[in-house]
């Protein structure tokens, strides 16, 4: 069995290959692919492989823009730290997911169940990838959060938050009335709720909302500056490695 994993961290692709290895010693791992860019210059020149491990959230964007680059023909099983990825619609399709960290019995079963349905990626049209694309790539996410402050719950609706960032390691929900809100989860965790859709990760400290964005700026040759509707405590600044995907970000509406 030929294998390609498609994974960001060195290490979790090294960890997964090992995985493999212990539990299919026929199979070969023939490649491990950390991008968008790289996935789909690999695919698009290579015969496509048996098995294809693919991480959902790379450094270049969610692997879904694979998809639209290249024509995949092997099962994928799709792996993530998140379970907002329509889980259900992947495992209807004779897809599996693996939700990180995952153990070796875990492996085992997505592997037996790729071999129950071998010839089912085979017979499947680039219009039925499609159509588990456009599923995939609107995931549900939440309309509110319940939020404790002074000393009573209140509902913040998504569409109210501006922008979140975090302040002396607490995240902070900020409003296009600006209101501001402590809320007890990781930027991670809040993100993954969130429509990649409508809100951008910035960086580590900056989640914002593609309504709150007033303008975009030449900061430097290599950076970004953003203005939004609601005032920020410090300047914001997209870098040279996200400049790109930010900018098809904006434009993909």
């Amino acid at each position: 069995m030929r294998i390609v994993i498609i994974e960001d961290e060195v290490k979790a692709a090294k960890s997964l290959a090992n995985l493999v290895a212990k539990i299919r010693p026929d199979a070969t791992v023939e490649a491990m692919l950390h991008s968008i860019e790289q996935a789909v210059a690999y695919l698009t020149a290579t015969p496509p492989p048996d098995l294809i491990f693919m991480d959902v959230q790379l450094s270049d964007g969610l692997c879904f823009e694979i998809f639209r680059q290249a024509k995949i023909s092997s099962p994928v099983i799709f792996t993530t730290a998140f379970g907002e990825y329509a889980m259900d619609a992947i495992k209807s399709n004779g897809v599996d997911y693996l939700l990180k960290p995952f153990a070796a019995a875990d492996l085992e079963a997505a592997f037996q169940k790729m071999a129950q349905f071998k010839n089912f990626f085979q017979q499947q049209s680039e219009a039925s990838w499609q159509d588990l694309i456009k599923r995939l790539d609107k995931p549900e996410s939440k309309s509110s959060f319940l939020i404790f402050h002074n000393n009573r719950y209140i509902t913040v609706r998504t569409e109210q938050i501006a922008y979140i960032y975090i302040k002396y390691d607490a995240p902070y929900i900020v409003t296009f009335q600006q209101q501001k809100y402590i809320i007890q989860q990781t930027l991670e965790q809040l993100q993954s709720q969130l429509s990649p859709k409508q809100f951008y990760r910035l960086n580590r400290q900056y989640l914002v909302n593609f309504d709150a964005i007033k303008e975009v700026e030449n900061y430097s040759s290599r950076k970004l500056g953003l203005h939004l509707t609601v005032a920020t405590e410090e300047q914001l600044v997209v870098g040279k490695d996200k400049m790109t995907q930010f900018l098809q970000w904006m434009e993909n509406r």
